[in-house]
């Protein structure tokens, strides 16, 4: 295959710069968008059953994209595993695009949730878990990616003790902790998690074997919490 046809159809994680580099216009947020690349791609890639031919099936896992500013990685994933076509990532941030500066739910193919707002991906994690076990669909996992600056909203913390004491062993949070939140967390994150009866690991963010290891994790009884470390310039 082409090289040209490989960017046609998506292709795999070499082809992720060339998918961002498409991507133009006025976008504030790109150094987030990095901070995310690794760890979207290996649970896409490695992870998650969801696809464009099951998005809509009741049985697929759910990702929810709570880091919703600096959305580029996150298109260009969608994109590579072929929920849209490359084509329309150079509609990016144009006014009659789908692909806006914080995902739409309803416009994007493959989005969740529309976020972007921060301190909502967590508790509309928890609210999914709740609402498929209610259905007693127990085979999706929900996963949800945010960021560590959104530990200073309070609803984050509420979410995380409620998952724990409840035991939502089908919900994942992936942290992308970058070191950017205001406060920060005396004793770091993982323990906060830990402390609040969660499965956890801390890996490095840009190791794609570690964070496979740490998303595939057996957890019975537990919600997990991975921390994936990466440079703290990226915000």
């Amino acid at each position: 295959m082409t090289s040209e046809a490989t960017r046609t159809l998506g292709g795999g994680y070499t082809d992720l710069p060339h998918l961002i580099s498409l991507m133009t216009g006025d976008e504030k947020h790109s150094p987030a968008a990095n901070s995310t690349l690794d760890a979207l791609w290996v649970l896409y890639d490695r992870v998650l059953d969801v696809r464009p031919e099951n998005a809509d099936a009741p049985e697929r896992d759910r990702f929810l994209l709570s880091k919703g500013h600096g959305p580029m990685a996150y298109y260009a994933v969608l994109a590579a595993k072929g929920f849209f076509p490359v084509e329309l990532l150079h509609s990016f941030g144009a006014y009659d695009s789908p692909l806006g500066h914080h995902p739409d739910r309803l416009l994007v193919p493959g989005a969740e949730i529309g976020s972007g707002s921060l301190g909502h991906g967590l508790p509309l994690a928890v609210g999914t878990a709740l609402g498929l076990r209610a259905q007693g669909l127990e085979r999706p996992a929900v996963w949800v990616l945010i960021g560590d600056a959104e530990f200073d909203e309070g609803s984050n913390h509420e979410a995380v003790a409620f998952a724990g004491a409840t035991g939502l062993d089908r919900l994942h949070v992936l942290v992308i902790d970058n070191s950017s939140a205001t406060h920060g967390w005396s004793g770091g994150i993982a323990p906060r998690f830990a402390g609040e009866g969660w499965s956890t690991a801390t890996v490095d963010g840009r190791d794609h074997e570690q964070l496979y290891r740490a998303f595939t994790a057996p957890h019975p009884g537990r919600p997990h919490a991975v921390v994936a470390r990466t440079e703290p310039k990226y915000s």
